[in-house]
């Protein structure tokens, strides 16, 4: 396990840990945050298409309507 992941690992160990309210407080913070919920959003989104397959991007541009 490496470093970030094991850091992970014991983040959300503890706030797991945290009662219902607590771990809506945190949440609170974090969504409140511009910085970190843009980075949040940005993860999520990430984990949403890890398991899409890749597509050229040409081919993105043309479904996008970009031209180049």
């Amino acid at each position: 396990m490496s470093g970030p992941e094991a850091t992970a690992e014991i983040f959300v160990t503890a706030f797991k840990a945290l009662k219902r309210h607590e771990r809506d407080a945190v949440l609170a913070r974090i969504v409140g945050d511009s910085k970190l919920a843009e980075d949040l959003a940005d993860t999520l989104a990430l984990e949403k298409r890890r398991s899409q397959k890749s597509e050229p991007f040409r081919d993105v541009l043309k479904e996008l309507k970009i031209r180049v």
